[in-house]
């Protein structure tokens, strides 16, 4: 089963990379130029962060985003308004970076005709389970300097 995805709007554009800069500009720096596509092959991730959501549907999906922990911590604290040093508890930590995962998730499934549902966000030091084979899209950019891959899989 493949994936059909309606890219017109995006005017030979990557969508995925429009929907995370739109993300980005606007939830998390307040103003464009922070998000890029990384420069070279990315480095692998350390202290790994994953958060996902599912798509249930005609065609079954998962879209994953993978930061470290540092990364992340520091995405909660921009999309969250907190000091540079502030302390991000479990629960902000977990809130924030889910709901980074859920608003791209929710842009990427109305990009696909009969998208079904949404899962709520997942988000975890462990990696979900994803088949190497399912790999439908993988995209590295780079967050002020930091490395976050969105990952676009078919759930088996």
């Amino acid at each position: 089963m493949s994936m059909q995805v309606d890219t017109t709007a995006f005017a030979g554009t990557d969508p995925v990379y429009v929907i995370a800069e739109e993300v980005f500009s606007s939830m998390i720096d307040g103003e464009p130029g922070f998000l890029r596509h990384w420069d070279g092959d990315p480095p692998p991730i350390v202290d790994a962060m994953h958060a996902w959501v599912d798509v249930h549907g005609a065609t079954n999906g998962r879209v994953l985003l993978s930061t470290e922990r540092s990364t992340a911590d520091d995405l909660a604290r921009a999309l969250l308004q907190m000091g540079p040093t502030e302390p991000v508890s479990d629960e902000d930590f977990a809130d924030a970076l889910g709901e980074v995962a859920n608003i791209v998730g929710g842009n990427v499934k109305a990009l696909v005709p009969d998208p079904g549902v949404l899962t709520l966000p997942q988000v975890t030091h462990e990696r979900p389970h994803t088949d190497p084979e399912a790999l439908i899209y993988e995209l590295p950019l780079d967050w002020r300097g930091s490395l976050v891959v969105i990952g676009l899989w078919r759930l088996l």
